[in-house]
């Protein structure tokens, strides 16, 4: 670990980030040139004590964990991404860490949807990155490891998943997710993350194998998404989504039509979402 790159790096990034960059209002009496360090630290999940004494060169060694964390905040293309791993004392990431790294331009994007459900999903459903907004609707889904990171794992060996959506449309749900995964699969090969992953499903969840056994393909969402909320009951939502194709990752947009009781419903659950997260605090590094 080269503590002093490493502390020139991150500061040097951190004051080349302007507050428009992250969806924030440009104040001309700002003391600090760029981002100041407690807001990289908020992008990153982490605390500003923790992320501070990285740039002071004071820090313990991060982890693999932490780093792609200050990455993502610090807006790091992927060629920024695998010189901070290495002045860290990593080696560059693997092509499934890699994979998990978003793009500064859809990044910049999300950064400008504050108040409105939006996601960026990776190739197997993993949710990469949430709008304070999206976690208030669909709760914390970046918090998943191993294959429970993917959506349609999660869909079809833990039942709790499924509480977000109307049960009469569970049942288009589990054939879109494995129709979705049988595409990824044809498309990544047999020895692909995807392919690995509706093997395991084919042994543990019965339904799952049912379903794959249809062999359907082409089943997709429509833009309309159903979900019901435990605070605010249930909600229709137009569900937009940009996709990159170069990480194969897609930004999901959940808006409702002004004027509908599923507008007034997101309005409210808003409300609630933010009063919740103000009682959180970032994560605290090792």
């Amino acid at each position: 670990m080269d503590r002093t790159e490493l502390a020139q790096f991150l500061r040097g990034r951190r004051e080349a980030l302007q507050p428009e960059d992250i969806g924030l209002p440009h104040r001309a009496r700002r003391r600090t040139r760029g981002l100041r360090r407690e807001e990289v630290a908020e992008l990153s999940g982490m605390s500003t004590d923790y992320y501070a004494r990285l740039e002071r060169g004071t820090g313990p060694q991060p982890s693999e964990q932490m780093i792609a964390a200050i990455a993502r905040g610090l807006r790091l293309s992927l060629a920024e991404r695998d010189h901070l791993f290495l002045l860290a004392g990593h080696a560059t990431p693997r092509r499934t860490l890699r994979a998990d790294h978003i793009s500064p331009g859809l990044m910049r994007i999300l950064d400008r949807l504050r108040d409105t459900p939006a996601q960026i999903m990776g190739p197997l459903g993993e949710t990469l990155v949430q709008t304070r907004l999206a976690t208030a609707l669909l709760g914390d889904q970046t918090r998943y490891t191993g294959p429970a990171r993917s959506v349609v794992y999660r869909w079809f060996t833990d039942p709790a998943s499924r509480l977000i959506y109307p049960a009469s449309d569970h049942p288009a749900h589990g054939r879109v997710f494995t129709a979705q995964l049988r595409r990824t699969a044809a498309r990544q090969g047999p020895h692909s993350p995807a392919a690995d992953l509706a093997r395991r499903l084919l042994d543990e969840s019965e339904e799952f194998a049912a379903i794959w056994n249809e062999h359907e393909v082409g089943l997709t969402y429509t833009d309309e998404k159903r979900f019901a909320h435990a605070q605010v009951g249930e909600l229709t939502l137009h569900c937009q989504s940009l996709l990159d194709p170069d990480q194969e990752h897609a930004l999901l947009v959940f808006t409702a039509t002004p004027g509908t009781e599923s507008y007034e419903r997101l309005q409210v659950l808003e409300v609630i979402g933010t009063q919740q997260l103000e009682r959180t605090s970032p994560v605290t590094g090792p």
